[in-house]
């Protein structure tokens, strides 16, 4: 295909379609009139020879191909967004840049504000965006991160990827203050019969140490399954569900929202955090700077002494 031939306004054109499922709504997002739009998406059709918005009733559905081009116009218009943003010389205090970082309720908890503190000192003029992370993305992540700067996981989750550890924390299991049942610690025995709330409860989602749980032979009875850390405490209080926690969460939980937090009686290995990205960014400055800056926000707000081992690269 001769990309010469083409006009890649479309692909702007097509992204707002695919996005809005709308001509109107698409060309209000463009700042363009209906006819304008109505006429692009009509070259569109043609090249695809497909109709990519259907009507039904008084909505438009995307069409199969559509659905497939969706996220692929993402990533294209990603791609040529930062290639035409590149500057020779990356400087923060005059920079507009939008970085992106893909991390758990949990990651934003702990470095969220300090990185976005940071940046709002010494690079004013930026944005920090955090898209919602979902197993589906984190499964996806070679492809996600070539339109998201940084993902900030586990490790056991991505492989093959540029990383560099940022810090460890241990697994706890938080109970309700007011559980009888439990005293001062848990048994194995019990983590076997009380009802369970779980993060991430799937076949390629799950914590680290849930994991490790069911790798020694403790299946949990799930009761509750959420998808955000920060719900846990809530779902635990005034019940006998029991969790697994991150300690860095559990510290800053409330006295008065009546939870408590146990040591697993099972030998939980620490969580360690890191930051992953895709191998094109290795050298780009805006990259750099901003895996620099999140480097600089763990010393700070973790201190060195919170990281068990150097921070590694691979």
């Amino acid at each position: 295909m001769n990309l010469a031939r083409l006009d890649l306004n479309l692909l702007v054109a097509l992204d707002a379609l695919l996005q809005e499922r709308s001509v109107t709504r698409a060309a209000e997002r463009m700042g363009l009139g209906q006819p304008a739009v109505s006429a692009q998406l009509g070259r569109l059709r043609r090249h695809f020879h497909d109709d990519l918005l259907t009507r039904a009733g008084n909505q438009y559905r995307l069409t199969p191909l559509a659905v497939q081009l969706k996220e692929r116009v993402r990533i294209a218009l990603s791609g040529a967004e930062r290639v035409f943003a590149a500057e020779p010389d990356f400087d923060p205090a005059s920079s507009t840049r939008e970085f992106s970082m893909l991390m758990s309720d949990y990651g934003i908890a702990v470095l969220g504000p300090g990185i976005a503190a940071r940046l709002a000192e010494e690079a004013p003029g930026t944005r920090l965006r955090f898209p919602a992370n979902t197993p589906k993305m984190v499964d996806a992540a070679v492809h996600e991160l070539v339109h998201t700067d940084l993902l900030v996981i586990p490790h056991g989750f991505v492989d093959d990827l540029p990383h560099e550890d940022l810090h460890r924390d241990e697994w706890v299991c938080l109970v309700a203050a007011g559980n009888t049942g439990v005293g001062e610690s848990l048994t194995v025995a019990q983590l076997e019969t009380m009802p369970w709330v779980v993060t991430y409860h799937g076949p390629t989602a799950s914590t680290p140490a849930a994991r490790q749980m069911r790798m020694l032979g403790i299946e949990p009875h799930v009761q509750v399954i959420t998808e955000t850390f920060l719900t846990v405490p809530g779902l635990v209080a005034g019940t006998n569900r029991v969790a697994l926690l991150q300690r860095r969460l559990a510290d800053g939980i409330p006295d008065a929202l009546g939870v408590r937090a146990l040591p697993c009686p099972f030998e939980a290995t620490p969580l360690v955090e890191a930051m992953w990205w895709h191998p094109m960014y290795d050298d780009d400055p805006e990259h750099r700077y901003l895996r620099d800056v999140v480097r600089r926000t763990v010393a700070a707000v973790i201190g060195i002494d919170g990281v068990d081992a150097p921070l590694r690269r691979k």
